[in-house]
């Protein structure tokens, strides 16, 4: 079992800036998969970016540039620095651990999430 905590959604004005954590614990295995996911009210849920136990970070072209995926061993965090924000960035943001090197995964699991929401 891992658990997954998110925080630092809030609000934010357009342009501005949020960074997310996800401090994670339980049973990480050695290979895995940190991700951040969101879904906005009546869209499918989307990644927005993830890292491998390996330090590689991948990101969709909605947020390339503007979004960073960065994580700290020693505290067992990821975080998600968001940069240039968007009303479209507006969502419920989740994180999510998958062992291995795909998601989905055997051990698959979600943070409760947190709510970033991007308006003037």
């Amino acid at each position: 079992q891992v658990q997954l905590v998110e925080s630092g959604g809030g609000l934010v004005q357009p342009g501005g800036s949020l960074r997310l954590s996800c401090a994670f614990s339980g049973g990480i295995s050695r290979f895995y998969i940190l991700g951040w996911y969101r879904q906005a009210p009546g869209k499918q849920r989307e990644l927005v970016a993830d890292i491998t136990s390996g330090g590689i970070a991948d990101y969709p072209d909605s947020v390339k540039g503007r979004f960073t995926i960065s994580r700290d061993n020693a505290k067992n965090t990821v975080y998600l620095q968001m940069n240039s924000l968007r009303p479209e960035d507006t969502a419920v943001y989740h994180c999510r651990y998958c062992s291995g090197f795909a998601c989905p995964a055997t051990y698959d699991y979600w943070g409760q999430g947190t709510q970033v929401t991007v308006s003037s």
